[in-house]
């Protein structure tokens, strides 16, 4: 229903289009909605139907080329409101690490209502509280890196709603909670088998629950002998703590007098990452128009070519992938001269 007075989000005659080499994506055309306070409501597409483009229209994270978006009679287009709006709209993203800041659970939770300049009693009331509602408590002081998937989505959670905003968004926020997704993953793997790829996993399983470890190892295990390709899937993955976990490793056998301290070097270090034999990637795609490795392959992305695209993810689709393909072809590569100076050319 649109043209509702009383609306407290009102989307009218919406399009949004995202520049890419060579033309432009179109994600949503001539859109129009009205959100109501105390309404839930659902939306259901494809992917690349425009749902994540449309929860970022709600909070001003994405500005519509036509058309208008108010909020509480706050128009997204105007900068200066752009704050108030935020504090009526809260968003959680599909993927947690987008939005988790802190080092310490308890202190992200408390990030949004510190930003709203509130009381430390009223902060430390509303903090508990949400932990308390997304049942995280006994994660108070543990850090965000050492949490599984489902527990950095509930982490992510309870910092909105520590917020308390009028509207919260979920842009498949419930993705890594949903036991379900756990056959569709094996069901995956299994065609995965029968077109000759191997499943690599590279991150975090310490902290997971044991049946999704299992999950893992076994898809691991099942596509072992498959070289068509390999598909490397980063699972509670951060750069940051996959370079320091090697470092340890290197530390405890020099500790252990079965390393010469003079013996590590980059190679040395690189062998006890999570795939080393694995060569590092040519190409590395941005989505969502962030133009940041955000804690990504960061040892393994010294020599690649990056990519930036504003497609958002999940939107991001075939075309998309072809169109950066594209422009990385028509990049000269260079390496500081070296690899010139040994091939002659």
């Amino acid at each position: 229903m649109t043209g509702d007075a009383g609306a407290l989000i009102r989307v009218e005659a919406v399009s949004v289009a995202y520049p890419v080499p060579g033309g432009r994506v179109q994600a949503l055309s001539d859109l129009s909605l009205d959100v109501h306070r105390g309404e839930w409501l659902t939306i259901i597409g494809h992917n690349g139907s425009g749902k994540s483009t449309l929860a970022k229209l709600f909070n001003g994270l994405v500005i519509p080329g036509r058309g208008s978006v108010t909020v509480d009679g706050l128009s997204t287009a105007n900068e200066a409101e752009r704050k108030r709006i935020r504090q009526i709209v809260g968003m959680v993203f599909q993927d947690p690490e987008n939005q988790i800041v802190a080092t310490v659970v308890e202190e992200d939770v408390a990030f949004g209502p510190e930003n709203l300049g509130l009381p430390r009693a009223e902060i430390n009331e509303r903090v508990a509280d949400a932990m308390r509602r997304l049942e995280i408590e006994d994660l108070r002081q543990r850090a965000p890196h050492q949490l599984s998937g489902g527990q950095k989505q509930r982490v992510a959670i309870a910092g909105v709603i520590a917020m308390r905003p009028a509207v919260l968004v979920l842009d498949e926020s419930t993705a890594m909670l949903d036991p379900s997704g756990r056959a569709e993953v094996l069901q995956a793997a299994q065609a995965l088998h029968r077109d000759g790829v191997r499943v690599r996993v590279i991150g975090e399983r310490q902290g997971l629950e044991s049946d999704i470890c299992a999950l893992l190892s076994e898809a691991e295990e099942l596509t072992r002998d498959n070289t068509r390709l390999n598909l490397v899937v980063a699972f509670n993955y951060g750069s940051r703590q996959e370079i320091a976990n090697a470092a340890q490793r290197l530390a405890r056998e020099v500790a252990d007098g079965k390393r010469d301290p003079a013996s590590i070097d980059a190679d040395a270090l690189g062998q006890y990452l999570d795939a080393p034999d694995i060569p590092d990637p040519d190409l590395i795609i941005r989505t969502s128009g962030e133009q940041r490795l955000s804690n990504f392959l960061m040892w393994q992305a010294a020599y690649s070519e990056l990519v930036f695209v504003p497609v958002h993810w999940p939107d991001f689709d075939k075309a998309a992938l072809e169109s950066a393909i594209a422009e990385y072809g028509r990049r000269e590569r260079r390496f500081g001269g070296l690899a010139a100076a040994k091939t002659g050319s």
